[in-house]
């Protein structure tokens, strides 16, 4: 399975989880040109989300977290402020959150998910 198709399911897992914890999801993969790409944009309690998700198959290459770079948080901020700048109309209040997936080796189902408030 490639990594696009991995970041799929964890994608559509993720909206899932997402919206039975109360987010209420306004658009998946935003794409600026310039700056990047954010997975999912949600709100929650009054607060723009911006989030990462991050899935694997087994822990064989290390917890979905890890993937979540310095240098990702940076262009997920960039984006961010793109993406606000293109909505004034949303909350003003604004924070990131990453979802990470562990997947199953045979069946892709979740093992695990985890959600991380307000990356750094």
């Amino acid at each position: 399975m490639s990594n696009a198709e991995v970041g799929r399911i964890g994608e559509e897992i993720a909206t899932k989880y997402l919206k039975k914890r109360g987010y209420k999801i306004l658009e998946r993969n935003f794409r600026s040109k310039r700056w990047g790409e954010i997975d999912i944009v949600a709100t929650k309690d009054e607060v723009l989300v911006f989030i990462e998700v991050k899935a694997r198959i087994g822990s064989k290459y290390g917890h979905p977290v890890e993937a979540v770079t310095p240098h990702k948080l940076r262009a997920l901020k960039r984006t961010g402020q793109y993406y606000v700048r293109e909505h004034p109309d949303l909350p003003e209040a604004l924070r990131i959150d990453v979802v990470a997936i562990v997947l199953d080796k045979d069946t892709h189902d979740p093992l695990k998910i985890e959600l991380f408030l307000d990356a750094p």
